[in-house]
């Protein structure tokens, strides 16, 4: 009998099902060994400054040591089929340990696919466990367990209990402060545009007016786009050259773990630590029509390497499916993107081309039919011909401005024949070299600069990509610990820093700036690469690391000043009855709750710690639906008169009235009374039933039903694009909106 130890027990049955009896297969679940929880669990070794790891088996995996002991004794031979990487070298040289063997004496395995015929090469084809690998793993792991162990208590100590720092951790979190802080101080820029539209709807844009080349931002105020718009309206304008360019829109490269979990989130709307558990399940292994088995390659690579055989087979489906002129004459080779990129040897693709996803949706979960399906036309479009585009430039030269229209129209689908055009054809009118045109309408819009977007986690995963931090295994786990230390919140998709996390930072960039510089942490993962490779010998590494981060945190224990403040005050909290205590924050101090965050009251102090008392605007107005007292506040649009009652009652009124407007046109979902109401949000119509009915329209509805078919909603009547048109208040639909006739003829007379 001959023993295979894997990591995954649904990879364990998979490959179980490919062998026949003289095979037993069994699954480590992970880690079977590793440093203690519960102490740091690394000595100094005198003489040599060397970091002794103490591992020990813990004793949930107590059992299943025994149990891979029992089987071992019995084997002929016993084979480690772990992942194929750092971690999965590390995992099956810990095995050996644990089962008292020589891990030099155990033949390994590895695939990157779960498939009869890759286990059985892999079988024909063993080798040692590489200890270059295991040492790059027992680096990464001893260099995060030092900072771990010695920051997250100087952290709790200095701050509040509870809070973490990382080696990956901490400088992943300081790009999400980063980019929040150019968020804060950012500051708007008023632009201009000018809308302008040719005879045949032609839409075009400014691009040179005196001489002078335009921008987007070139146009800064009122007075400028006035200026121009008087002086183009009545001129006359000629087509002064057309151009025809023809432009090729490539085909994407095959995902590797971070282009997966970025595609995934956009196109699915998949957490990463979602797709990878999805992309888990594949890779060990599903039902088919052959049996249960892996229908992608191995999910954690950096890698765009494919197999010569997947690659020849790929084609030929092609060449069979879509005919010869979507296929080109010679296979497309993909170079790799990110730094080091070698914890495994191919790109994410399937294993079985013929396991089409019309087929697999037979098998496949809702959750694994979506991703399979990402994943398969991906790599068949990896291999297709490039779509082809006629991109037309049209050029209107007046007397002293030049506009550009462009459009542009697919003439050849290549790829997208697969996946489909994300861009639709914007085709112009046929018109010739030196026509008049004239100007249909021109219309100046006033715009302001935006801020940068925050972080979603598929961009900020892209984002440690490209700085070169972490690796596929550490991109899902390191945006979870961000969310799970509340660090951050995800709020509409977008990664939001806490003001602890701002904290955090700030005395990490003081005393510690080398753990939070992302170049840091970049070289410290080439250098494990190096480690890796042979090149680099992984006990320097760490005591290189070792001994002025413990001077760092020695320092920091004496020099950094307490930040943690919660001094009970002898007062209860009027809202919920719990101790009032006196904290500390990133803007002072401040009294809150000892009940948060389940209650949140807090009260404003001064620098002496005495309570200061939030002054009130007061009116004269009295509530209209609860009788309370109505008072002043602020928000986006100004000052408005808001209940005292919040947020118990939500009513509102126009400061410059002291009345609520309504509408005449009663709430097209419940027939309540339409209130015009402000939020943080903007202005906006909304059902006085609320929350009952929640009802709500930027603009003010019409009786007149929506024609979209499936669609009950009813329009409002707006300008776009400086025309008057009909948009529904549901699905969004706009019309033109003609003149009554009524209107023509009282015109006519």
């Amino acid at each position: 009998m001959n023993l295979i130890i894997v990591e995954s027990p649904a990879k364990a049955r998979t490959i179980k099902n490919f062998l026949g009896k003289d095979y037993e297969v069994i699954a480590s679940k992970g880690h079977i060994r590793d440093l203690p929880k519960s102490r740091f669990g690394i000595t100094i070794e005198e003489g040599t400054n060397h970091l002794v790891p103490a591992y020990s088996v813990a004793k949930e995996n107590a059992a299943i040591v025994k149990e891979i002991k029992a089987l071992a004794s019995k084997a002929d031979t016993i084979y480690i089929a772990t992942d194929e990487d750092r971690e999965g070298e590390a995992i099956g040289w810990h095995i050996a340990h644990a089962i008292k063997k020589d891990p030099e004496e155990l033949p390994r395995i590895v695939f990157h696919e779960i498939t009869k015929t890759a286990i059985n090469h892999a079988l024909e084809n063993s080798r040692k466990i590489d200890m270059d690998m295991v040492n790059a793993q027992q680096a990464r792991r001893m260099l995060d367990r030092v900072v771990g162990y010695k920051l997250s208590p100087l952290l709790a100590s200095k701050i509040q209990k509870g809070l973490s720092g990382g080696r990956v951790q901490s400088s992943s979190l300081k790009i999400v402060v980063d980019r929040e802080r150019e968020i804060r101080a950012f500051v708007p820029e008023e632009y201009w545009t000018i809308d302008t539209f040719f005879k045949t709807d032609i839409e075009a844009t400014l691009s040179v007016y005196d001489d002078k080349k335009m921008s987007k931002l070139s146009i800064t105020n009122k007075d400028e786009a006035s200026q121009i718009v008087k002086s183009v309206n009545g001129d006359t304008f000629v087509i002064s050259k057309i151009e025809t360019k023809q432009r090729k829109s490539s085909t994407p490269p095959p995902f590797m773990t971070s282009t997966l979990q970025q595609t995934a989130s956009s196109k699915l709307g998949f957490s990463p630590q979602k797709t990878m558990m999805v992309a888990q399940s594949l890779y060990e292994g599903v039902k088919t029509p052959e049996g249960t088995t892996g229908v992608i390659t191995y999910m954690r690579t950096d890698s765009l390497n494919m197999a010569a055989e997947a690659v020849s087979a790929v084609r030929e489906a092609i060449l069979n499916r879509f005919g010869e002129k979507y296929l080109p004459p010679e296979a497309k080779v993909y170079a790799k993107k990110s730094k080091g990129a070698q914890e495994a040897h191919e790109a994410i693709r399937p294993t079985m081309l013929e396991f089409t996803p019309e087929i697999a949706q037979k098998f496949l979960k809702a959750d694994e039919i979506k991703l399979y399906r990402l994943i398969y036309e991906r790599f068949m479009s990896c291999q297709m011909n490039d779509a082809t585009f006629e991109q037309q430039s049209i050029t209107f030269l007046g007397k002293n401005s030049t506009y550009r229209a462009t459009g542009r129209k697919l003439i050849f689908d290549g790829f997208y024949a697969l996946t489909g055009a994300e861009d639709k054809d914007k085709l112009l009118p046929t018109l010739k070299e030196g026509e008049k045109i004239e100007l249909q309408s021109i219309q100046p819009e006033q715009h302001f600069t935006e801020p940068p977007s925050r972080y979603s986690e598929a961009s900020l995963i892209k984002k440690l990509e490209s700085e070169g931090i972490g690796r596929p295994s550490t991109y899902a786990p390191t945006v979870a610990t961000l969310s799970g230390r509340t660090y951050v919140t995800i709020e509409k998709k977008q990664i939001v820093p806490t003001e602890m996390a701002f904290t955090v930072t700030e005395l990490l960039e003081k005393h510690f700036a080398n753990i939070v510089d992302s170049s840091f942490t970049a070289n410290m993962e080439e250098k494990l690469d190096e480690v890796s490779e042979g090149k680099v010998d992984w006990q320097k590494l760490l005591s290189d690391f070792y001994t002025p981060f413990m001077e760092q945190v020695a320092e920091g224990k004496e020099k950094i000043i307490s930040l943690k403040l919660a001094k009970p005050l002898g007062r209860n909290c009027p809202k919920c009855g719990e101790e009032l205590l006196l904290r500390s924050g990133r803007f002072g101090n401040f009294v809150a709750c000892s009940g948060f965050p389940k209650c949140k009251y807090t009260e404003q102090v001064d620098e002496e710690g005495n309570t200061v008392e939030v002054k009130v605007e007061t009116s004269d107005e009295k509530c209209d639906k609860c009788g309370k007292d109505m008072i002043v506040k602020n928000g986006r649009n100004g000052k408005f008169l808001a209940c005292s009652g919040y947020p118990e009652c939500k009513n509102t009124k126009s400061l410059e009235t002291g009345e609520t407007k309504t509408s005449e046109i009663p709430c097209p979902d419940c027939g309540g009374k339409l209130v015009w109401k402000i939020s943080r949000r903007g202005a906006f119509w909304g059902c006085e039933n609320y929350p009952e009915c929640k009802f709500i329209s930027k603009f003010e509805p019409t009786t007149i039903k929506c024609k979209e078919e499936d669609c009950d909603g009813v329009v409002a009547e707006r300008t776009y694009r400086n025309k008057e048109v009909y948009e529904c208040v549901k699905c969004k639909t706009r019309t033109p909106r003609e003149v009554e006739e009524t209107e023509v003829e009282e015109t006519k007379e």
